[in-house]
């Protein structure tokens, strides 16, 4: 597959630029990806334009994708399920009880985000489950002790992808061990495991979160969105818009109904179980690789090969009939009354499906101009075999961002990092994390990323305000990781 040389990064970079300068997410993402057709058609702007077109309408041909906005969409008839139910209210009454042993101080203040970083490093099956999980149980209680919403995206992103990563019984675990069969590595959980410890980037920031809710280290456009949400009782920004419509966030309680915490808790543990559920059943039908009859390898096979997609979209509609079911049973709403606050929340969303749809297009228009292949190629003649996993890292960290996807870094550059390995005599588990780490780096740090845009969603924050307060953050544990891969170099 060829590239187009420096050209091949300017369609996402320039988009993530004038996002993040203009606010416009959805026209910045749109003109990149206009760009990237007209560069791939070799400046012939009329059919780089109907290209471009062609393109939007493409991302639906993939079912995966079509499964993801889907689910993206949906996840707002459960959303107002739960709040017009009384689930929310419910919740926030039993861990305001709780809290309120504490005071109304930074104790309590502490405690919700402990609770809430908590939740998301115990939900480890899947990151858009982990957000949408914590997003969804924690925003009320986020609002009602005046932290912003910047602070609880920022905690849902940083306990997604990074705990998923560390986590080899989830279907990220399974996906790279399959990458690494791919490149004839014979024990792969072995070498995942040894990677572990030198997997730095998500550790440093499951750490880094907590070092900030414990000691108030918050530092950067988080400090003025914190000093705004505590002091002036604001959460969001003025002229924020949050990535999930009013109309469904602001949804009160029926009246005459009683709060019940479990009508939120339950639909959320169902959504949550369901994931391994349908990895394992998707998977299960797949010819495998592994040489064992054994039932647990089996299972862990099977949701090598699940379609996680799939999975995710089961999961929320299995939470949203649980819901419908209780709801109906309990008298809390008629079947009409169903039906319209389902299509209230899914209209609520519109905007985020729209945002997916443009965030899988850029994806693909970058694919296509090869922009991972041609940060792979330069690299190379940078590498010693001591620099090779911060320059792996490096590279690595620089794709996930350009393209807004871990998982196809990881497919890039382990085809990539364990060959160069092999033949440098260089530590394969080191290589191997620097991969993984690098993934998560610039995933996390890319505004065109699926997990940065759910965490955006769950917790109802800005779009562009959750980029700007997290990047400092993510850059100063990418810095820190990047030196730990330098010394590691040096000593493996």
């Amino acid at each position: 597959m060829e590239h187009f040389g420096i050209w091949s990064l300017m369609p996402p970079v320039i988009a993530i630029i004038l996002a993040i300068k203009t606010r416009q997410v959805f026209i910045s993402l749109l003109f990149g990806i206009w760009l990237g057709w007209i560069i791939l058609n070799r400046w012939d702007l009329l059919a780089g334009s109907i290209a471009t077109i062609q393109a939007l309408v493409d991302v639906f041909k993939d079912s995966g994708n079509t499964r993801t906005i889907m689910f993206s969409s949906l996840v707002g008839a459960l959303i107002a399920y739960i709040q017009r139910s009384g689930g929310v209210d419910g919740f926030i009454k039993i861990m305001s009880a709780k809290l309120s042993k504490l005071g109304t101080g930074e104790k309590s203040r502490k405690r919700v985000q402990l609770y809430a970083w908590l939740t998301g490093v115990i939900v480890f099956v899947e990151s858009s489950i982990t957000v949408l999980t914590v997003g969804s149980l924690f925003r009320p209680l986020f609002d009602r002790y005046k932290i912003s919403r910047e602070k609880l995206a920022y905690i849902a992103d940083s306990t997604s992808a990074p705990i998923c990563i560390l986590i080899p019984f989830n279907a990220w675990g399974a996906y790279i061990i399959g990458l690494l069969l791919a490149q004839g590595i014979s024990d792969p959980i072995m070498v995942l495991i040894k990677a572990y410890p030198f997997n730095f980037y998500p550790i440093l920031t499951l750490v880094a979160v907590l070092v900030i809710i414990l000691w108030q280290k918050d530092f950067g456009p988080m400090k003025k969105a914190e000093y705004r949400a505590k002091i002036e009782g604001k959460v969001l920004a003025d002229g924020a818009q949050p990535m999930i419509s009013d109309d469904v966030v602001g949804l009160t309680k029926k009246e005459g109904v009683p709060a019940k915490a479990h009508n939120m808790i339950i639909p959320i543990i169902a959504m949550v179980l369901m994931m391994p559920f349908g990895l394992v059943y998707t998977g299960w039908g797949v010819d495998v690789n592994f040489q064992t009859h054994d039932f647990i390898w089996k299972i862990f096979s099977s949701m090598s090969n699940g379609s996680g997609s799939t999975a995710v979209l089961w999961a929320v509609l299995v939470s949203i009939f649980i819901a419908a079911t209780m709801y109906r049973v309990q008298k809390i709403f008629r079947m009409k009354e169903l039906i319209e606050l389902a299509f209230k929340g899914i209209g609520g969303l519109i905007p985020l499906a729209l945002l997916m749809m443009l965030a899988f297009a850029i994806g693909k228009v970058s694919k296509d101009l090869g922009a991972g292949l041609f940060i792979a190629e330069i690299t190379k003649e940078w590498l010693s075999p001591a620099m090779v996993p911060v320059i792996i890292f490096i590279t690595a960290s620089f794709i996930a961002f350009s393209t807004g996807t871990s998982w196809g870094t990881f497919a890039i550059m382990m085809s990539i990092a364990i060959p160069m390995s092999q033949s440098m005599d260089v530590s394969i588990p080191l290589a191997v994390s620097a991969v993984l780490g690098g993934g998560v780096f610039g995933d996390h740090c890319s505004p065109i990323s699926d997990t940065t845009i759910i965490s955006s969603m769950a917790s109802a924050s800005d779009h562009i305000d959750h980029v700007k307060t997290q990047l400092p953050y993510a850059l100063v544990i990418g810095g820190i990781s990047s030196v730990f891969y330098v010394i590691s170099g040096f000593l493996f």
